[in-house]
């Protein structure tokens, strides 16, 4: 037996365990939150083992199969009696490091929560790494369980009723957090919770794999970030054991662009590199479609009657996760039954908001440290009043960063209340218009997937983490992408809420991709704030030569979603094209809170490929997992401006 799990018994037996339990519509705008004051001191591996003391348990679950946690807990538990609640989280990634002596390098989801003092609790979930029992992806949620049937939801439970009873100096209030799969894990634990399950904060949170999460967009396969993530994201082999160490495959060139080109089918792909052996990969190239596989993975449909209050938390700029905190904010903003509900989006990528300044993504300043504000004043206050009492809790119901105008807001619901509906028409000659072009002409471009428009302006292998605000110039000059554009803004617009995409379309193919990204183009003379030119030495002249100026005409992409055109009538079942019929393509981008400010313009970009972010469609209707080389064919495509059909954007906009 585990000499620690004995000691942590008799000791769980001599401590008593303490038992525990404004808005956008009113224009504010929020400068400063109560936070209590923490220590300064810096944390690290070493702090950490000088202030809390580290156990390992294996938890049993309702059907016998037992868990492995890490748990730490302050040294003066054991010193003064003190008792704390618990922050908990699971997760399929691994609790390294491994061993009672061996200590992470801080604690929660920030060290705000070192410091401040709570008892941390990371599980490997069923299946992963430590704990025992079959691991399945996302695994799905089952609605009607009898006593020993088992989901992440019951997992949840058995461990927080483990935990509370069994961990020295716990008290009865337990918050739980994950940043993606771990998200994932913490929307599940709060479906049928435990009582003592009092606060949860899904971050960039897995909610539909298919429904614009990580593997599917709109029914085009996310192709560059799926194949890199399962090289290293496998099914264990074998008994429960500490993680391994996967090389990554040798893909022979830096050059993602080219590499996907020539990979081949994705069956093809399968054999040459994951040997049939990878079972992740294989699931998702195996279902294309909507089906019973993703359908039975959409945790959203539960997300009713949820007890505990609940932090959703994205980036508007997540390159992986855009869809999953959106969508589980809308399901339960419905849902009157539960408890309190905040939604948080910073200008963030996947998992920004934890670490970093947030400053910056790529070439764009945001004014502020956004990372650290949250991490402060947004998510350390929010678990503080809920597990500790601290605080008039007071939490708005959506917390929210304006990109563009680059200032945190608070509204009380979202979209805002004194947002109205806008529509700008697609017209001729590359015109973003107010209103329609009479007589209905088209614009037309040829679409050819072996040479597909590039996703990234760089050479590289992997999702550059900043793609969601580069710069589409290099896009705009090709044939192959229609650009409409707005005259240069009058006064500042911003964009709330999701933007409707309604185009009427046709093609010479039987299958095409249409491809739709919002675009904020800068005037020519706006100031490069990452990047300033170099000042005059003292009492010298200036700098030779000009400095360039990236920001000079930046197009900033602010939003941008693939449409796979047969699944144009639904996701289940897939519809050819009848070639050079007119047909429509209608979608929703995922939410921004953008600012288009005076001077700047409004772009539309349209193409048919975006490539290697998601997989090349071959123009033909076919299952494309099986595509070989001749059957990617050209296809002439064309954009119906004007009329009374014509293809237009629909949003909801502050003027």
């Amino acid at each position: 037996m585990n000499w620690n799990l004995v000691t942590i018994a008799l000791l769980a037996s001599a401590l008593a365990v303490a038992q525990g339990r404004g808005g956008q519509n009113a224009a504010s705008r929020d400068t400063a939150a109560a936070t209590p004051a923490v220590n300064a001191t810096t944390v690290n591996q070493a702090w950490v083992r000088e202030n809390y003391t580290k156990f390992e348990y294996r938890i049993p679950m309702r059907d016998g199969v037992k868990l492995f946690a890490s748990v730490y807990i302050p040294k003066d538990v054991f010193t003064d009696g003190r008792a704390y609640p618990i922050m908990m989280q699971r997760t399929p990634y691994n609790v390294q490091p491994y061993g009672a002596d061996k200590f992470r390098a801080n604690l929660g989801p920030s060290e705000f929560f070192a410091r401040d003092k709570f008892i941390f609790a990371y599980e490997d979930v069923r299946g992963r790494f430590m704990s025992e029992g079959d691991y399945t992806i996302i695994r799905p949620h089952k609605p009607n369980k009898g006593p020993k049937d088992t989901d992440e939801s019951t997992d949840c439970y058995d461990t927080v009723e483990w935990l509370i009873h069994n961990v020295p100096g716990a008290v009865a209030k337990v918050g739980m957090w994950g940043v993606s799969q771990p998200g994932f894990y913490a929307t599940a634990g709060m479906i049928d919770a435990h009582p003592a399950l009092v606060a949860v904060s899904p971050q960039a949170p897995v909610t539909d794999y298919y429904l614009n999460d990580d593997s599917y967009h709109n029914g085009a396969f996310m192709l560059a970030h799926r194949f890199r993530f399962y090289q290293g994201f496998r099914q264990r082999e074998g008994d429960p054991a500490p993680p391994t160490t996967n090389p990554p495959f040798d893909l022979g060139t830096l050059d993602g662009y080219d590499f996907y080109l020539n990979l081949g089918s994705l069956h093809d792909a399968d054999d040459k590199y994951y040997k049939h052996q990878q079972i992740f990969w294989t699931q998702n190239i195996d279902h294309p479609t909507y089906d019973e596989f993703w359908q039975a993975r959409s945790i959203w449909k539960y997300l009713k009657g949820i007890k505990p209050a609940v932090m959703v938390v994205g980036g508007w700029y997540d390159q992986e996760d855009p869809q999953g905190p959106l969508r589980q904010f809308n399901v339960m903003k419905e849902d009157t039954t539960g408890g309190k509900l905040m939604l948080v989006m910073g200008p963030w990528n996947h998992g920004g908001f934890a670490r970093g300044n947030g400053d910056r993504l790529g070439n764009v300043s945001f004014g502020s440290n956004t990372g650290a504000y949250f991490r402060e004043r947004i998510e350390f206050p929010f678990f503080s009043y809920y597990l500790k009492g601290r605080g008039d809790g007071n939490f708005p119901k959506a917390y929210l960063f304006q990109t563009g105008l680059n200032q945190w807001e608070k509204l009380d619901q979202w979209p805002p209340k004194n947002s109205s509906a806008k529509t700008m028409y697609l017209s001729p000659r590359g015109k973003l218009a107010a209103s329609a072009a009479g007589a209905q002409t088209f614009d037309e471009y040829v679409a050819d997937p072996n040479k597909p428009v590039p996703a990234f302006n760089a050479i590289t292998v992997a999702v550059p983490n900043d793609y969601m605000v580069s710069d589409q110039r290099f896009a705009s000059e090709r044939t192959d992408v229609l650009v409409y554009k707005s005259e240069p803004l009058a006064h500042d617009i911003t964009i709330t809420g999701p933007i409707s995409i309604d185009l009427k379309v046709s093609t010479t193919g039987t299958d095409s991709d249409f491809d739709v990204k919002l675009i904020d183009v800068y005037p020519g003379d706006y100031p490069d704030l990452l990047n300033p030119p170099p000042a005059p030495a003292a009492g010298g002249p200036p700098p030779v030569g000009p400095a360039y100026n990236v920001m000079g005409g930046y197009q900033q992409l602010i939003r941008g979603e693939p449409f796979r055109g047969k699944y144009r009538k639904g996701f289940e079942k897939p519809v050819a094209f009848e070639p050079g019929k007119p047909d429509r393509i209608q979608f929703k981008l995922p939410d921004v809170n953008h600012t288009f400010r005076a001077g700047h313009r409004i772009m539309i970009q349209v193409q048919s490929s975006w490539f290697p972010l998601t997989d090349r469609n071959p123009q033909k209707f076919m299952t494309i997992a099986g595509a070989k080389a001749e059957d990617f064919q050209k296809a002439t495509q064309h954009v119906y401006l004007g009329g009374a059909d014509g293809s237009k954007i629909e949003f909801l906009a502050i003027e």
